[in-house]
């Protein structure tokens, strides 16, 4: 610990002497960025040509169609495993879902509290990783480039992805790695590796499990922290007085802030601590949910108008580049952006559930993209149209992110802001801790689970929460892009090689569920 804040006030001190003003830290912090990581995000976010105008990500194509095939492979698990995965979720079948081993596991997922945990806890924290900025920030992007229908294509990725979030989470389950002391490891990395090992592609699985891994840790520092402590100081900064702010043009004291704390909590031990993130961050849920049902309410007269305007302008729309295509594109990226479906980071975490069938976790986490995308997602732009803040075609700048949906809160009650620049600061948080475990996690994999080595990791981690601050929300959001969509493809590919094995386990526990009924 005293090292981790030694090693900060050097890095402070540094900083400070460096430059002639914190304006220009912050400038050359973006330039620096921008430079390394132009050539990666440019190749993964290649946009394939449709026509002269309309162009898509190529990721994004594997994302789509290797939900839909999930969703027919599946024959509609995304609805017909529904009711079931709430009753999993109430507890309904906890009698036949009960594991043989009953011994505590001490350290299982840090981010999820003591021992094992059961299906609601493994789902409200992989929500708290999810439930955030991607919907605050995330929708109003996509609606200030795509227009109001970029609403109705997220809910159709949201609704597809929930196939893909099935797959993945029950491989984590039935694949994941205890060690002696009880210690849980799990994820994609591990499914990868030993699932494709055990049909006979061993060295396919590995390479692809070494490639999950790198990304992970890469997606950790981008779209797990960086884009989260961007937007977080974007909106601090707008409700503190925008360029009269105190915090103005230093970004990067306040990613140092942040830096800190997120340092304090994963080398000072996530367990303890996420005992009080995991109360906090759900009450945030629920308030920032409550905050835009107020807006809602206040304007019901109108919400028959902002569901017209998602519906005409998903199949008609108006001003938009690529017209319906376009519309979509920006749908999809920023539906899969939000929910992560597909792309294999919550398997990481519903891996230390307490559970006897891996199908149980995987009829579970279905339910993230429904809640994450498809209502609070909607929730979010049903005010943001109603409010005013966005119509079809009025395309703005990306640093407009949450601000938008702050002015939108506004509207409706002048401190609403207030409330949510608190939630966004605690989203930030807690999805940054959460990634911190999904990159560790990964990290441990490439180099060893010595203390050592995962050391590296957390130092570099929180050098990167204070670039994100200081970087511009362009650089941020394509290198978060790249890096947690790069995750999917070799995910992907183990998710179709692996379905087999997942209706297998469907079977299995429909099987003890029917016979315990």
């Amino acid at each position: 610990m005293k090292r981790f804040i030694s090693f900060f006030i050097i890095f402070l001190s540094f900083s400070i002497n460096a430059q002639e003003n914190q304006q220009t830290l912050d400038q050359k912090i973006n330039q620096s960025f921008h430079n390394a990581t132009s050539w990666f995000t440019d190749t993964i976010l290649y946009q394939i040509p449709i026509t002269e105008n309309i162009s898509i990500p190529w990721v994004l194509i594997i994302l789509v169609g290797g939900a839909t095939y999930f969703s027919i492979y599946f024959k509609g698990i995304n609805f017909s495993g529904f009711t079931t995965a709430i009753n999993v979720v109430r507890g309904k079948y906890d009698s036949v879902d009960k594991p043989e081993n009953k011994s505590d596991i001490p350290e299982t997922i840090k981010v999820e509290g003591d021992g094992e945990v059961s299906h609601f806890q493994a789902l409200t924290a992989a929500l708290s990783a999810t439930v955030g900025l991607g919907n605050i920030a995330g929708v109003a992007i996509a609606l200030s480039i795509g227009g109001a229908g970029a609403t109705f294509w997220m809910i159709v990725v949201g609704l597809l992805g929930m196939a893909s979030k099935f797959v993945e989470c029950t491989l984590g389950v039935k694949y994941r790695e205890i060690e002696t002391d009880g210690t849980v490891f799990g994820g994609p990395m591990y499914y990868l590796k030993n699932g494709l090992k055990e049909i006979g592609y061993s060295k396919i699985g590995k390479g692809l499990s070494i490639l999950f891994a790198i990304m992970c840790v890469g997606g950790s520092f981008g779209g797990g922290n960086m884009f989260q402590v961007n937007q977080a100081f974007k909106l601090f900064e707008y409700v503190t007085g925008g360029e009269q702010s105190f915090i103005y043009g230093k970004g990067w004291l306040f990613g140092l802030v942040m830096a800190i704390f997120a340092g304090i909590v994963i080398i000072g031990g996530i367990k303890k601590i996420a005992k009080v993130t995991d109360k906090v961050v759900p009450v945030m849920v629920v308030v920032y949910i409550l905050a835009v049902v107020t807006i809602l309410v206040m304007n019901y007269t109108q919400i028959p108008y902002a569901i017209n305007e998602i519906i005409q302008g998903a199949f008609n729309p108006t001003g938009i580049a690529g017209g319906i295509i376009g519309v979509m594109i920006q749908g999809f990226r920023r539906g899969a952006f939000s929910n992560e479906a597909g792309i294999g980071s919550s398997s990481i975490a519903h891996a230390a559930v307490k559970t006897n069938y891996a199908a149980s976790e995987g009829l579970v986490a279905l339910l993230e993209p429904f809640i994450d995308t498809v209502i609070v997602c909607t929730m979010t732009a049903l005010a943001l149209i109603i409010t005013g803040q966005i119509t079809a075609g009025n395309e703005v700048s990306f640093e407009q992110g949450a601000i938008l949906t702050s002015k939108a809160l506004e509207s409706g009650i002048s401190w609403f802001p207030y409330v949510l620049t608190v939630a966004v600061i605690l989203f930030a948080f807690s999805s940054m801790i959460s990634w911190s475990y999904y990159g560790y996690q990964a990290w441990s994999y490439l180099f060893g689970r010595e203390k050592r080595t995962g050391n590296i990791y957390k130092i570099i981690f929180c050098i990167f929460t204070v670039i994100g601050a200081a970087a511009t929300l362009n650089a941020v959001i394509d290198f978060s892009d790249a890096m947690v969509f790069s995750m999917m493809v070799p995910n992907m590919i183990g998710l179709i090689l692996l379905a087999p094995k997942v209706i297998k386990e469907l079977k299995r526990y429909k099987t003890a569920i029917h016979k315990n009924s």
